[in-house]
């Protein structure tokens, strides 16, 4: 029993794929329309659309799987696929993602940006403690006045906002 589980392993994916197709459509048509809508193209059409389509990516792999169908197993270009995971860098990553979380609303986006920059840099190994922090501030500010200004999106300035 475990063997033929193990070859139709694929199927989770499109159980997953299903229910979340399943879970947009109902999302979508729960969506109210204004009364004010033209034309036929209205709010619902996109998530309907996108839901569709995932429910029948799910049908179509899953009948590819049933007939014998199997993904490709990853070649892993240059990567040593039985060496271990590098725990250390992505313990770094977390707490810089974490770092982030915590500081956005206490100092800005332009100093929690930085923190997050300048810490993801480090763990991925740059070890350059002048140029790292200032690339870090820099694509931080920019990263926050595009957002801010062209975008609209309005994101914590803390501190700064005033200079910025």
């Amino acid at each position: 029993m475990t063997e033929k589980l193990r070859q139709h392993s694929e199927l989770w994916v499109c159980v997953f794929l299903l229910l979340l197709g399943g879970l947009v459509l109902v999302d979508a048509i729960s969506i109210p329309t204004d009364f004010t809508q033209r034309g036929p193209v209205g709010p619902k059409a996109a998530p309907v659309l996108v839901g569709g389509l995932l429910v029948l990516v799910a049908v179509l792999l899953a009948r590819d799987v049933l007939r014998g169908g199997k993904g490709e197993a990853e070649a892993g270009e240059d990567v040593d696929l039985d060496a271990p995971a590098d725990w250390r860098t992505v313990l770094l990553l977390a707490a810089a993602f974490l770092a982030n979380i915590v500081l956005i609303n206490l100092v800005g986006f332009p100093l929690s940006g930085t923190v997050l920059f300048w810490g993801s840099a480090y763990a991925l190994g740059s070890r350059n403690h002048v140029r790292d922090p200032l690339v870090a501030a820099g694509l931080s500010i920019v990263t926050y006045l595009v957002f801010n200004n062209l975008l609209g999106v309005h994101l914590p300035g803390g501190p700064l906002m005033g200079v910025l």
